[in-house]
């Protein structure tokens, strides 16, 4: 039998993590992909970045990508990994039902508590197209109180549309948080292995870490300022 990664091995099983932008899911990824028997969770829905970051060859087409998920995407115990943001569902979802065609689906719901930061993060990273820490720097970020606006906004209509989503289905996701998540790393890892049976064998392996956080002085002044000149009470914002 040929290994998993090619098209007649396919994974039998896995799970998807569905997030947002700056929810710390790169990282997460990282470390389960770094285990060796938990899929390699990337965004498979999303051509552009997987040819630049990974494979020239990449396909658009939705029907190819799923294979890429259960080959690629997968360890060679058969488990295989994607994660998604709302908008890369959208642009499948007319083509194919990724729900429907991937096997024994298990349901990941990644949320980060700090909401300014994660919209502040995702503003920066807009300005600068440093989305991880291991790329260059394309561009000097500046304070921009209308983009941070603009991505709280886009960071609660996500979650709302994840939390319908799951209610509307009945699906009861593992769900993780990112604050705890980067608490103890090993423990969101075990809750997702143990959907497997792989609770006390996925370890780990901190050489194949390369990502760093990215929160640093500057967000946390970009925060007090933006507070400071949006922080206005009297209204609550309309979507």
């Amino acid at each position: 039998m040929k290994a998993v990664g090619t098209s007649d091995a396919l994974a039998h099983t896995g799970y998807a993590i569905c997030t947002i932008p700056r929810s710390g899911s790169n990282f997460l990824g990282q470390l389960l992909a770094s285990t060796g028997c938990l899929g390699r969770p990337l965004e498979y829905f999303n051509g552009p970045a997987r040819r630049v970051l990974d494979d020239p060859t990449f396909p658009d087409d939705p029907s190819e990508q799923m294979l890429r998920i259960r080959t690629l995407g997968a360890t060679p115990n058969g488990v295989y990994a994607l994660k998604l943001f709302p908008s890369q569902h959208d642009l499948v979802r007319p083509h194919v039902s990724w729900t429907e065609a991937l096997p024994d689906l298990h349901f990941i719901y990644l949320e980060r508590r700090d909401v300014l930061g994660q919209a502040i993060s995702w503003a920066r990273a807009q300005q600068t197209g440093q989305y991880r820490s291991t790329q260059p720097l394309q561009a000097a970020a500046t304070y921009d109180l209308q983009l941070i606006h603009a991505r709280l906004r886009d960071i609660a209509r996500e979650q709302a549309r994840w939390t319908a989503f799951f209610a509307r289905t009945g699906i009861k996701p593992t769900t993780l948080i990112y604050e705890k998540l980067m608490e103890d790393p090993q423990e969101g890892v075990r809750r997702i292995a143990d959907l497997f049976g792989y609770a006390e064998t996925a370890v780990i392996d901190p050489s194949k870490i390369n990502l760093k956080i990215q929160r640093d002085e500057v967000i946390e002044d970009w925060r007090k300022r933006f507070v400071s000149e949006a922080g206005d009470s009297s209204y609550i914002d309309s979507f």
